[in-house]
């Protein structure tokens, strides 16, 4: 989560240490915590890094993999064995650094048009039901949503077919 901010990240993010005995101690509360504790952190939009506490190697994307594993595990997983094998299959992979921001970007859309209908249905009277049944604006946001990942993908392979042209030139090889 530094990585968003790396400037003033002590200010901004509250940081947990992670001890060799594998507790958490959150610096805020001066207490320990645990992982469900940090996970309602993140569930509350609280930015954290958790650091080793030994080494100050920042452990938050571990922790926040770790998270999601217990989740996965946990009885109504998010994620297919299918998606998960596919994922693994871009480590390593050209598109790798493509498929991250992808996937970030389309997390972002669905993360908005989600707070967009949740605005909508704050202090819904009787006609929630009848409005959500039309649907209508959630259609149109899934509409934005989905020709914004189009547009998105479309611009990813434009930019790796410029590469390949790029890269194709540089050893005198022309497109036909």
């Amino acid at each position: 989560m530094s990585e968003n901010n790396p400037g003033n990240a002590a200010a901004s993010e509250r940081v947990i240490k992670k001890y060799p005995n594998r507790r958490l101690y959150d610096t805020q509360t001066s207490a320990y915590i645990t992982l469900a504790e940090v996970k309602g952190l993140v569930m509350q939009n609280e930015p954290i890094i958790v650091k080793d506490a030994k080494t100050g190697e920042d452990l938050t994307r571990s922790i926040l993999l770790q998270i999601i594993l217990e989740e996965e595990a946990g009885g109504a997983p998010m994620f297919t064995e299918a998606m998960l094998a596919n994922i693994i299959r871009f480590y390593g992979h050209a598109m790798q650094g493509f498929m991250g921001s992808y996937l970030e970007r389309n997390v972002q859309m669905f993360t908005e048009m989600q707070s967009r209908f949740a605005d909508q249905m704050k202090g819904a009277a009787p006609d929630a039901w009848r409005n959500l049944m039309g649907m209508q604006d959630m259609s149109a946001a899934a509409g934005t949503y989905q020709a914004q990942s189009q547009q998105f993908f479309q611009q990813m392979q434009e930019q790796m077919q410029k590469q390949t042209e790029q890269m194709l030139a540089a050893f005198g090889v022309k497109r036909s």
